[in-house]
C-alpha cells in the first residue's frame, strides 16, 4: 500500500512540537460514539496518554444523538439497556484513565510528519499524537429527506428524524414513516403514549428484525397502530403547526389525507466520511479499508466501528468493541515497539490491581 498522506517537518529547535509532552498524546481517538469511548478506555488501561475528539456537543455518538430512548438488546451482558444508559456507562468506563476530551470539533486535516508525528487539524485548534484510532462510526449524520412540500417548512417543528423525550409526543396524533427497525422500534414505544399512531411504509416489506415485524403484526391486529403500506408522504400541510399529511399510494397515485400532528422520519441516514476522504486513507464505498490489525494504508493510523470494511465485517455495537481492541493493542505497539500486542486479561493487570 502507498503512504499517500501529506508528510511535514517539525519546526527544529526548543518548542517544536516533539519536545511538547502537554501538548502530544500517545494516542488520539477520533469519535466519541461507543467504539471510540471503549478504545480510549482501553488505551487507557494499556497505560498511554489519550484524546478524544468528537464533532458533536457531548460524547455518545448516536446512542445520545439519534436514540437515547431506545432499547439496544445485543450487546452483552445487558438483556435489554436503553441506549442513553449504555452511553453514560461507556463514558464512565473511560473517564475512569481522564482521557482529554474536545467536543463540537471536526478534525479537517491529519498530517503525519517526518518525525512520525500526526498533527491534527480542527476547526478551531490544532493537536499533536503518536497515533491515531478513526472511530467515528459512518461519518457525519445526514438524515435522508423526504421528497415533499412542507418537510423543510415543518423540520424542528413537527417534523423529526429522531426522538429524544417519547414524552414529548403524550396524545399526539402521529405519522411514522419507514420500514426500517427504527420507524417499527418507535412505532411500538410510541403506541403507548401517542393518541393515533399510523405507520406509513413504500413497500410491503420491512427491513426490520423478525421479533418487532411481529410486535407490529400484533399490533395493528389489535387496533393498536394504523398501518398504511405501498404509501408515500405527498405533502405536509399546516399553518403554525402540522395540521394534516397527504398520503400517495405508489401503486396507482390515488390520495388520501389524514389528521395529524407529528410526522417522524426514519429513512436512514446517508453516510458521508466528510474530510476523512482528503486524509489519504483507502476508502471505498464510502468504507475505510482495514486490514486485520485494524489499520489502514497510512502507518500509525488503525480505525474500528462502523466506517471500516473488511472480509466478514458486521455493524454491531458488540463487534465494534472487538475492533477498538484490536486497534488501540496495535496502535500501543506502534507508539512503544516494545509493547505487548495482547496485554492479557484485565483481571491480571496492575492497572486494576485493588479495584
Amino acid at each position: 500500500m502507498t503512504q499517500a498522506m501529506t508528510q511535514e517537518t517539525a519546526p527544529p529547535g526548543p518548542g517544536s512540537i516533539t519536545s511538547d509532552p502537554d501538548r502530544t498524546r500517545d494516542l488520539t481517538v477520533i469519535g466519541g460514539g461507543p467504539t471510540g469511548l471503549f478504545a480510549a478506555f482501553y488505551a487507557g488501561m494499556r497505560g498511554v496518554s489519550v484524546r478524544i475528539i468528537d464533532s458533536l456537543p457531548e460524547l455518545g455518538g448516536q446512542l445520545m444523538a439519534l436514540y437515547p430512548e431506545k432499547h439496544i438488546f445485543d450487546v452483552g451482558g445487558f438483556p435489554k439497556v436503553l441506549a442513553k444508559d449504555l452511553a453514560m456507562s461507556l463514558i464512565s468506563q473511560a473517564m475512569q484513565f481522564e482521557p482529554e476530551v474536545i467536543l463540537d470539533e471536526e478534525v479537517r486535516q491529519v498530517i503525519r510528519q517526518d518525525d512520525g508525528l500526526f498533527r491534527l487539524e480542527g476547526r478551531t485548534g490544532t493537536w499533536w499524537t503518536r497515533a491515531v484510532v478513526l472511530a467515528g462510526g459512518r461519518g457525519a449524520f445526514e438524515p435522508r429527506k423526504l421528497e415533499c412540500p412542507g418537510y423543510e417548512t415543518f423540520l424542528g417543528r413537527g417534523v423529526h428524524y429522531a426522538v429524544k423525550r417519547p414524552e414529548d409526543f403524550a396524545g399526539k396524533r402521529i405519522l411514522i414513516v419507514g420500514g426500517g427497525d427504527s420507524a417499527l422500534d418507535w412505532t411500538l414505544i410510541l403506541k403507548e403514549k401517542a393518541e393515533h399512531v399510523v405507520l406509513a411504509h413504500r413497500r410491503d416489506e420491512f427491513r426490520a428484525h423478525e421479533a418487532s415485524v411481529s410486535q407490529l403484526d400484533a399490533a395493528v391486529a389489535a387496533g393498536e397502530v394504523e398501518l398504511r403500506l405501498f404509501q408515500e408522504v405527498g405533502e405536509i400541510f399546516g399553518g403554525d403547526a402540522i395540521e394534516r399529511v397527504t398520503l400517495v399510494d405508489n401503486r396507482d397515485q390515488s390520495r388520501s389525507e389524514i389528521e395529524v400532528d407529528v410526522v417522524l422520519t426514519f429513512l436512514g441516514f446517508k453516510p458521508d466520511l466528510g474530510p476523512i476522504k482528503a486524509w489519504g486513507i483507502e476508502v471505498e464505498k464510502n468504507r475505510v479499508k482495514v486490514g486485520r490489525l485494524m489499520e489502514t494504508n497510512i502507518p500509525g493510523l488503525f480505525a474500528a466501528g462502523d466506517l471500516v470494511d473488511y472480509e466478514g465485517k458486521l455493524d454491531l455495537i458488540a463487534t465494534g468493541f472487538a475492533e477498538a481492541a484490536t486497534a488501540v493493542n496495535n496502535a500501543v505497539r506502534f507508539v512503544d515497539p516494545t509493547a505487548r500486542v495482547n496485554p492479557g486479561h484485565s483481571t491480571s493487570l496492575k492497572v486494576f490491581q485493588g479495584a
